[in-house]
């Protein structure tokens, strides 16, 4: 079995390892810590781990990087004799770890699932225990680390169909991989039967609830001042403005179609679209621009930039970890992937600031929270582009609504929050043998 998959996945990995180069040529940076994905690391970093309690924890990208932080805060104090190395796979990923965790926290580049380049990170890192958040299976990884005795850990997992079903149908090769975990962290009840029908053991899972929830209310430095950046655009104070977050090829023409004609009603309304992937800004943009929409592009913005007020019509987002910071300012939140493309982004943050959140009918990677919202009367969702045009006018028309479901929404997060101590608890449950100093919990 191992040795099949080592022949497909090295075949695989010759064959896709142009596009692989590709994407990171287009995220740029991508020099930066290049060895580490075939697990070789630097002085530096030998030095800092070298007899120590290190502990890995692995965040696929920028949204589990959100989570991570959130986890590490909670855990560290219950671990101060711990050294923490996060690992990413993205250049993004890597971008928010350096912006979101201080520097006493190691960051490197996650390896390549080749069996040469995990065992030569695993040997080099020397993990007492290593967390995974969300449902990121990379066979050889586990395989090594259980070799080693390695405790791991699965947090914040949760399993859509469609994941569910690739697991179920090739259980010959991941139901050893699951039944290898110490501690699974579900999401749900429902997540937690699926997570034992393709493997773990029942004894390994724990439903803790959702770390969305809780990285969702945590606070931090402001990375930009938008009241200030609205202010050189031209936006005019109580301007109404429509924040489209994480949003798909498709769904900026459609939002840009939209607004023009929303501006007949609602004069001086002002959109904010911030694409899921930047590297698709050029693309955004030129659906955008030729809807006619007249916008600034926010890398642009510099400290002696000052627009008309209407000038323009909107902003496009082409950086990163600004997001909610653009939230804040909303007047109504549009929640991407949900209408153009199919899966959903985290609608989460903007109910976590009270704000009245829309999306599409397609949020299947979020559909116990849509539920909890739907339950509520804590978002609206629709189910095409018409019904969308007519949610945004009824809002922007109607405040005591947009209150209301702001209300209802900060309501089912407050009610939500405590997953990050339920993992905590469960991981250090599972270290307790390592002879990694706990401290009690205040």
């Amino acid at each position: 079995m191992r040795t099949l998959y080592n022949i497909l996945f090295w075949g695989f990995f010759l064959v896709a390892s142009p596009y692989y180069f590709w994407r990171l040529l287009r995220r740029g940076n991508w020099l930066a810590g290049f060895g580490e994905r075939f697990g070789q690391y630097d002085t530096k970093l030998k030095q800092a781990i070298t007899n120590r309690h290190n502990l890995w924890v692995h965040a696929v990208s920028v949204g589990e990087v959100n989570l991570t932080t959130q986890l590490i805060r909670t855990l560290e104090p219950r671990l101060p004799n711990a050294k923490i190395i996060v690992s990413t796979t993205t250049t993004t990923g890597m971008g928010e770890l350096k912006k979101k965790l201080p520097t006493h926290i190691s960051k490197i580049y996650y390896p390549v699932d080749r069996w040469k380049f995990v065992s030569r990170a695993l040997i080099s890192l020397s993990p007492e225990a290593i967390i995974l958040v969300e449902a990121e299976i990379w066979p050889n990884f586990i395989w090594r680390a259980t070799s080693l005795g390695i405790p791991l850990f699965l947090v914040n997992a949760r399993l859509s169909e469609r994941s569910y079903r690739g697991y179920r149908r090739f259980g010959f090769l991941f139901r050893p991989l699951f039944a290898s975990f110490t501690g699974v962290g579900a999401q749900s009840e429902a997540d937690a039967a699926r997570l034992r029908e393709i493997g773990c053991r029942p004894e390994a899972v724990h439903v803790v609830g959702n770390l969305k929830f809780d990285a969702a209310k945590q606070a931090g430095p402001r990375p930009v001042d938008v009241r200030g950046l609205l202010a050189q655009l031209g936006v005019v104070a109580h301007a109404p403005i429509l924040v489209c977050g994480s949003t798909h090829a498709g769904e900026e023409a459609m939002l840009a179609s939209i607004h023009f004609r929303l501006r007949q009603r609602f004069p001086g309304l002002f959109l904010i679209v911030v694409p899921r992937h930047f590297e698709r800004c050029r693309e955004a943009g030129r659906e955008m621009a030729a809807r006619g929409l007249k916008f600034a592009l926010r890398s642009k913005i510099h400290g002696q930039t000052q627009y008309a007020p209407g000038e323009l019509h909107g902003l496009l987002v082409n950086t990163t970890g600004e997001l909610r910071c653009f939230y804040e300012l909303a007047t109504v939140v549009f929640v991407g992937k949900s209408l153009a493309a199919k899966g959903g982004q985290n609608p989460i943050e903007p109910a976590a600031l009270g704000k009245p959140v829309v999306f599409g009918p397609n949020m299947q990677n979020f559909t116990d929270i849509v539920e909890l919202f739907r339950a509520r009367d804590a978002v609206v969702q629709v189910r095409d582009a018409a019904e969308l045009e007519a949610a945004f006018a009824e809002l922007l028309f109607n405040q005591s609504r947009r209150d209301q479901l702001g209300r209802n929404a900060f309501e089912v997060v407050r009610e939500n929050l405590g997953a990050a101590d339920r993992t905590v608890e469960m991981i250090l449950k599972g270290v307790e043998k390592s002879g990694i100093y706990m401290a009690p919990k205040r």
